[in-house]
């Protein structure tokens, strides 16, 4: 399956809440889930029966399109959390925290986990001086992200610097007038935006 390009609205109206796809637009009133609360479609008033199994899909599409990854790597990551020590959910959201366009969006330099991921692969972004242009890099501690000294004057940056109005999470030390970002520890899953039970994706797939 390839990454969702369409109406991301129609991904948060799916989901039944917030994934903040669209940056601050999302907690004012023009939020599409706040004018339609209901599953996009014409069979989106029609009440469903909540399944185990259903609960377990969706809390996977969830994650799965908070941090807009694809199917197939979504899986690679799930085994990859299954490899380490320690609970498998908890790694999984490590993981996915651990994502570079998530760093750069968790640090206020993009309004959106979509635009961030644009300006990683657009070559924007620099993780210890070099440039790097893979979203899916995995940030370390210790590791400094900061946007491109020429890719400062980015109107889209300044725009998010303005907007910002997330907390910082722990683990990050951000300084915006330097426009760079210090991981002071590993990302952890409990600094997640929309809350994800993990254990449903675990059990999804134990199947």
């Amino acid at each position: 399956m390839g990454r969702d390009i369409g109406a991301v609205c129609k991904l948060c109206r799916r989901e039944g809440t917030k994934l903040f796809l669209k940056g601050d637009r999302c907690v004012t009133d023009r939020c599409a889930l706040e004018r339609r609360p209901t599953p996009p479609g014409e069979h989106g008033r029609m009440r469903r029966k909540e399944t185990d199994y259903l609960l377990q899909i969706r809390e996977k599409q969830k994650a799965r399109r908070l941090y807009g990854v694809r199917e197939e790597q979504f899986h690679r990551y799930y085994e990859q959390a299954l490899r380490e020590k320690g609970h498998t959910g908890q790694n999984l959201l490590r993981i996915l925290e651990s994502r570079l366009d998530n760093v750069v969006y968790r640090a206020g330099f993009a309004v959106s986990r979509r635009q961030a991921r644009q300006l990683v692969s657009h070559g924007h972004v620099t993780v210890d001086g070099r440039r790097v242009n893979k979203p899916s890099f995995q940030v370390r501690s210790g590791y400094r992200v900061a946007v491109a000294e020429r890719s400062k004057e980015l109107d889209m940056v300044k725009e998010a610097l303005q907007a910002f109005q997330r907390e910082t999470v722990p683990w990050l030390s951000v300084d915006r007038k330097k426009l760079e970002a210090l991981v002071v520890e590993e990302p952890t899953g409990e600094s997640v935006d929309v809350p994800i039970k993990d254990e449903l994706i675990v059990e999804l797939y134990s199947r």
